[in-house]
């Protein structure tokens, strides 16, 4: 056998580019690894019990950890939020073939879908939020906030579907 150069590698265990290949992929697990793991911690920011409890372990209080939720604010953009589900959507049944295309509702939508994992996560940008939620009557109050979001959030038509629908808020015919 003759003796033929082993490619870039320099390992002559393979054709020329194996190892970066090999590199590539485990590079990509570990990266969606880590995306999942950050997409799974956002959504549970949206439960006050688990905001409650992380300040009562004095996570909130850790600088490393403010640190964290200042780096999890990419979350906010287009390309991140769009990600972002939501256990709730899915048991009231409301379809994304609904929404609107575009920038501002794609944030709208993540804001509507799981519209308390963003909020909390700007609420947890300011100390006094990260002190008081671990009090109970803190969390009480903003889980009470979100069950009354999420009971009423699609009751009111907005002014466009009513008068899609036929319906006029005011009366024309009168002068």
């Amino acid at each position: 056998m003759s003796a033929t150069p082993s490619g870039a590698a320099g390992t002559g265990d393979g054709p020329a580019g194996s190892e970066p290949q090999v590199v590539d992929a485990a590079v990509r697990a570990e990266n969606r690894a880590r995306f999942e793991i950050e997409l799974e911690f956002v959504q549970a920011l949206a439960n006050p019990f688990y905001l409650q409890t992380l300040a009562q372990q004095n996570m909130l209080t850790q600088p490393a950890f403010i640190n964290y939720l200042k780096y999890l604010q990419y979350w906010k953009e287009k390309d991140y939020a769009r990600f972002i589900q939501c256990v709730t959507t899915c048991a009231f049944a409301f379809p994304c073939e609904n929404c609107l295309d575009g920038f501002l509702q794609l944030v709208l939508i993540a804001k509507d879908r799981y519209p308390h994992a963003l909020h909390h996560l700007d609420l947890l940008q300011y100390e006094t939020f990260r002190t008081e939620i671990a009090k109970d009557d803190w969390r009480e109050f903003l889980n009470q906030k979100q069950f009354d979001h999420w009971r009423t959030w699609r009751a009111a038509k907005k002014p466009r579907e009513a008068d899609a629908a036929g319906e006029t808020t005011v009366d024309s015919t009168k002068s």
